[in-house]
């Protein structure tokens, strides 16, 4: 558990969630295609880029709130400021790079 939202662990814990993301989205596509890979001719639309959809979703929702609620504690004219804001910064950026990996999965087949 994160000690505080004021704590500087928030400089680097945006791009550990999107790590862990990540390796959350493409192994689970390569578990899912091992196990039970959907049929080729659904497309885009299977069971298993569902379930990456909604990892992603949820994943970018939290990287937001966590954007947000740093932003919120920011202090004016303190040194946890600048802590807080770079936090933002890093946050809005693994969110951004979650969407930009994860959103694939609406458009192409898995399993090809």
């Amino acid at each position: 558990m994160i000690p505080g939202w004021t704590h500087p662990v928030h400089l680097f814990a945006g791009l550990v969630i999107w790590s862990l993301w990540f390796v959350a989205l493409y192994g689970g596509l390569s578990v899912g295609c091992a196990v039970a890979p959907p049929a080729a001719e659904q497309g885009a639309l299977t069971w298993l880029n569902g379930g990456l959809l909604m990892l992603t979703l949820v994943v970018t929702a939290l990287l937001a709130y966590a954007a947000w609620r740093c932003w919120r504690l920011a202090p004016a004219g303190d040194a946890q400021r600048f802590v807080l804001r770079v936090a933002v910064g890093v946050y809005l950026v693994s969110a951004g790079s979650t969407l930009a990996v994860g959103l694939p999965v609406i458009v192409y087949p898995p399993c090809v």
